[in-house]
């Protein structure tokens, strides 16, 4: 059986994050934490790179056929990596996507309404859709519409 010693020094070699040890304790908001920094040998292991999983069918068919590239973006003071044009649900509307604007810049595009169900399956309101949001020239990338117009394009069913 191990000491409450041995126990306290694996849980203080957990705490850590790769690439950081333990020096000590501190105090942070009136509980004491490991103190962690960066490690001293100025090494970090290499982490396997994570298969990313799309959020539903319908993200992962609108990605078809993009070229996906990792940036890192400051937003609300917090870094982020994001993939550009990589649709994803969630934000203001019910997809989003990062991509870069005609001057290079970053944007987040956010398209689609939360409360509405898509049809496109019906070949009849596809035809009617892609006729009133003029799909055939759908603009560039860092607009909605042409985001709209992507997922909209006959192909895969949606499944949700």
């Amino acid at each position: 059986m191990k000491s409450l010693v041995d126990r306290a020094k694996e849980y203080m070699d957990e705490a850590c994050w790769d690439g950081y040890t333990q020096v000590g304790m501190k105090k942070k908001g009136g509980k004491m934490v490991p103190n962690c920094v960066p490690d001293p040998k100025g090494k970090i292991p290499k982490q396997k790179p994570q298969k990313e999983e799309a959020c539903c069918d319908e993200c992962d068919e609108m990605a078809e056929g993009l070229e996906f590239e990792d940036v890192l973006i400051i937003e609300d003071g917090e870094k982020k990596n994001v993939k550009l044009n990589k649709p994803q649900r969630g934000g203001s509307k019910k997809f989003y996507v990062y991509t870069r604007n005609d001057k290079g810049n970053i944007v987040k595009v956010s398209f689609g309404d939360p409360n509405m169900e898509i049809k496109r399956d019906d070949p009849a309101r596809r035809a009617s859709f892609r006729a009133r949001h003029n799909c055939d020239n759908a603009g560039p990338k860092w607009k909605a519409r042409y985001w709209s117009c992507r997922q909209w394009r006959a192909g895969a069913k949606v499944e949700d």
